[in-house]
């Protein structure tokens, strides 16, 4: 199952919970696993309390952890200036498995599975889900 997002790029941090439960409906798979993924160098996916004033301390935290404005060695291998976005991703991986139980996504109540574009421009996103059934 797949589906594609637009993005902003620059930390551009977008819900997708509703989405990927959809897709766990749609499996009609009770118990198991949903893994999301989006293929790429310089994307991330984590869950976190999708509210505002959180979601721009997030983004304050990332930019102090791996700075925008640093030059790195690899915006020399292909003039693209997205040395930080790849460094963001390695440290925010491109994929996240969340338990399903009684159909149904086991996230906290407070917690939504979000997309986070680190690349320096914007993009299409294309995002896998799949569902593994354990029981």
């Amino acid at each position: 199952m797949r589906f594609s997002i637009k993005t902003k790029g620059f930390n551009d941090i977008i819900d997708i919970t509703d989405k990927v439960s959809q897709e766990v409906e749609k499996s009609k798979i009770k118990d198991g696993l949903c893994l999301v993924s989006c293929p790429g160098s310089t994307a991330g996916l984590t869950t976190i309390e999708y509210e505002p004033n959180l979601i721009e301390d997030f983004k304050e935290f990332l930019e102090e952890l791996v700075p925008s404005d640093k030059k790195y060695r690899h915006d020399q291998t292909w003039g693209e200036n997205n040395g930080f976005s790849h460094i963001r991703s390695a440290l925010i991986k491109p994929f996240l498995t969340v338990p399903i139980e009684d159909g149904k996504l086991v996230l906290g109540t407070w917690q939504q599975i979000v997309l986070i574009d680190f690349d320096s421009r914007s993009r299409e996103r294309e995002i896998l889900v799949k569902i593994i059934k354990t029981s």
